[in-house]
C-alpha cells in the first residue's frame, strides 16, 4: 500500500505537477538528437537515443535511493510495530498477574508454558506476602490482645489507689501505724499503674520512632558494673544478686545508649523471672573478634516453642499475664533490632531451671 501511494504521488508530480518540464529534463540530460541517412528510405532521419552512460548513473542513484527508502521503511515499520508488541506483551502480562494475585489459582493453571519464569518467581513472590501478611495479622493480634490486657490491668491499681486515698481523706484521725499501711499500699498500687501506662508509651514509641545509630568506643566493662549497680534494687527486692565476670579492659565500638538499652532489657527480663535468692550471672569476653556478652539467671525453663517467639514484637509469655512480672513485650524485640544494626547477634537458650542470653558484637564495626 505504501508502495503504491508513493508511485501514485510520483505520477501526479511528473504529470500534474511539473507539466512536462521532467520530460524536458530528461531529454536534455539523457537523449541525445542525431540525423542519420535510412538507405531503405533513400533519405534522412532524425534519430532520438538515450545517453546509456549518463542513463547507468541515475538508474543506478534511483536504485540507491529506494533500496534506501525501503530500509528506513522497514526499520520504521518494524520498531512501531515492536512498540505494538511490546505494550500488548506487557498488557497480556499485566492481565495475567492480576488474575494469579486476584484469582488464587495455581500457577501453572494462569501462566503459559512460554511463561514459566515468571510463573516461578510470582509464586515465590506470593507465597513471601501471604507469609508477611500472616505475620502482620499475629502481629496485630497480639498488639490487641496486649492494649486490651493494659486497659483492663489499668482499672485495678486506679480503684484501690482511689479507695484508699479516699480511706484517707475520710478518717484524719486514723491511726498512724494504719494510715502508713494504707499509704504504702496506695503508693505500691500507683507505681503499678505507672508501670501499665509507660508500657503504653512504650507501644507508642516503637510505632513511632526510627532506631539511628551514633556509634563511639564504649568501655563496656564500666557500662556493665554500672548497670550492676542500678539494678540493685530491682534484684534485692527478691533478694537476687547479679554477679559480673568481665576483664576490666573491653570495649566495643557501637552506640552507648542504644547497646545500653540492650543489656538493660535482658537484665529486666532475667530479673523479673529469676527464683527469689537466687543469682544472675553477666559475663564478657572476647572470641575470633566478637564481644559476647551472656546474661544467665535460674528460673522457670522456657520451652522451645515459647523460647523461639521472645524475640517477636508485643510476645508475652503465658506467665507475665498472670503477674506483674511482664512488660509490653517489645523490650527484647527492640533488643533483637538495635543489636542487629550493629551487625551482631542476639540469641536465647533455656534448660534445666537456666536461661542464657548471648549478645555477638564486633568489636570493631
Amino acid at each position: 500500500m505504501l508502495g503504491a501511494a508513493l508511485c501514485h504521488a510520483l505520477y501526479f508530480l511528473v504529470d500534474n505537477v511539473w507539466n512536462g518540464s521532467f520530460v524536458n529534463w530528461f531529454e536534455e540530460n539523457y537523449m541525445t538528437t542525431s540525423n542519420r541517412y535510412l538507405p531503405e528510405a533513400q533519405q534522412e532521419a532524425i534519430f532520438h537515443e538515450p545517453l546509456w552512460e549518463r542513463l547507468k548513473v541515475l538508474l543506478l542513484w534511483i536504485l540507491v535511493g529506494v533500496v534506501t527508502a525501503g530500509i528506513v521503511i522497514v526499520l520504521v515499520v518494524a520498531h512501531f510495530y515492536a512498540r505494538s508488541e511490546k505494550r500488548k506483551t506487557i498488557t497480556d502480562i499485566s492481565e495475567l498477574l492480576h488474575s494469579y494475585m486476584v484469582g488464587g489459582q495455581n500457577a501453572d493453571k494462569i501462566f503459559p508454558r512460554e511463561y514459566a519464569e515468571i510463573s516461578t518467581q510470582m509464586a515465590e513472590i506470593r507465597t513471601a506476602m501471604l507469609r508477611s501478611e500472616q505475620a502482620l495479622r499475629n502481629e496485630a493480634a497480639q498488639k490487641n490482645d496486649l492494649v486490651t490486657y493494659l486497659a483492663h490491668d489499668l482499672k485495678t491499681p486506679l480503684t484501690s489507689v482511689i479507695g484508699y486515698l479516699s480511706l484517707l481523706d475520710e478518717a484524719p484521725d486514723m491511726p498512724p501505724e494504719q494510715k502508713a499501711k494504707y499509704t504504702h499500699i496506695a503508693l505500691d498500687k500507683a507505681n503499678r499503674l505507672e508501670r501499665l501506662v509507660n508500657e503504653f508509651f512504650e507501644i507508642t514509641r516503637y510505632n513511632l520512632q526510627q532506631i539511628t545509630l551514633e556509634q563511639e568506643q564504649i568501655d563496656l566493662y564500666y557500662m556493665l558494673v554500672q548497670m550492676v549497680d542500678e539494678f540493685y534494687p530491682i534484684l534485692s527486692a527478691k533478694e537476687n544478686t547479679a554477679v559480673l565476670h568481665a576483664d576490666e579492659d573491653l570495649s566495643v565500638c557501637g552506640d552507648p545508649m542504644k547497646l545500653a538499652r540492650v543489656f538493660n532489657n535482658i537484665l529486666k527480663n532475667a530479673a523479673a523471672y529469676s527464683f527469689p535468692n537466687s543469682e544472675i550471672i553477666i559475663s564478657a569476653e572476647k572470641q575470633d573478634g566478637q564481644m559476647i556478652i551472656t546474661f544467665e539467671n535460674q528460673g522457670p525453663t522456657i520451652p522451645e516453642e515459647k523460647l523461639s517467639k521472645i524475640f517477636e514484637r508485643f510476645y508475652r509469655m503465658d506467665e507475665a499475664r498472670s503477674s506483674n512480672a511482664g512488660g509490653s513485650g517489645l523490650g527484647l524485640a527492640i533488643a533483637k533490632e538495635i543489636v542487629t544494626l550493629h551487625h551482631g547477634t542476639i540469641t536465647a537458650e533455656s534448660h534445666e531451671n537456666a536461661t542464657v542470653f548471648t549478645v555477638s558484637l564486633p568489636i570493631t564495626n
